[in-house]
């Protein structure tokens, strides 16, 4: 992973954030502020706005109304640029594994001396790193893609079910190589609609339901006892509507 660092992209606040498509509000007045670095879990049912709110936070959607600051400053390039996003099904390049480390890292850091080789080890893909890497397996490809974004060193790294529908083996590297991340002070802010693996990374959980955030707690506090009735009814197994 390389030296230890320290987020100086903190605290990051969104203040009255609203989001419309046509009449549907899709964010409704999300304030939140996130000042710890560590890990910070994303949570609540299909529909509850968790992909929207963190592209508004990396910059890929613009609110209609309300206001993203990363350390007081309102979100620019400066930001986006110490930023990385992984989603569900990363895109890759039509190369070898090791090709795809390589062009990225001399694309976005040309003075990025990072060990390809160490990367690939830190994801478990070292021994396929001459592979083509469409020819990888779902979990595999997960994996090229945090070693691709890890090897930007980013200050914030975003994830969008980046472990939906993989398998354990995958799942089990992807949340040590997260873990090891977030201790060398990179700050991590992670979707997921996997209960058991929130209990298992998280520091802090947000909660959003129907656009609106419904919960901002510490870990425990929110496992053990939700102040919401949306999020103790969601880990309970019951079906949001």
């Amino acid at each position: 992973m390389g030296d230890d660092m320290n987020c100086t992209l903190l605290p990051i606040t969104t203040d009255k954030l609203m989001l419309k498509a046509g009449r549907k509000t899709l964010l409704n007045n999300i304030s939140v502020n996130i000042t710890t670095s560590g890990i910070s879990v994303i949570m609540g049912p299909n529909g509850a706005g968790k992909s929207l709110f963190v592209r508004c936070l990396h910059g890929l959607s613009q609110p209609d109304s309300g206001r993203i600051t990363f350390a007081d400053e309102v979100i620019n390039q400066y930001h986006r640029k110490r930023q990385a996003l992984i989603f569900q099904k990363p895109v890759l390049l039509k190369r070898s594994v090791k090709q795809n480390l390589e062009f990225v890292r001399s694309l976005h850091r040309p003075d990025n001396s990072a060990s390809i080789h160490a990367a690939l080890e830190n994801v478990g893909l070292s021994k396929l790193a001459n592979q083509p890497a469409n020819q990888l397996s779902g979990g595999e490809r997960q994996r090229l893609a945090l070693a691709r974004a890890l090897m930007l060193r980013p200050e914030v790294l975003f994830l969008d079910e980046a472990c939906a529908n993989l398998d354990p083996a995958s799942v089990a590297q992807i949340e040590a190589v997260l873990r090891q991340a977030s201790k060398n002070g990179q700050k991590i802010i992670l979707i997921t609609h996997d209960i058991a693996q929130a209990k298992r990374l998280a520091d802090e959980v947000i909660f959003l339901h129907h656009g609106e955030l419904c919960e901002h707690s510490p870990a425990k506090v929110f496992f053990q006892s939700p102040k919401s009735e949306a999020a103790r009814a969601y880990l309970d197994g019951q079906i949001l509507v």
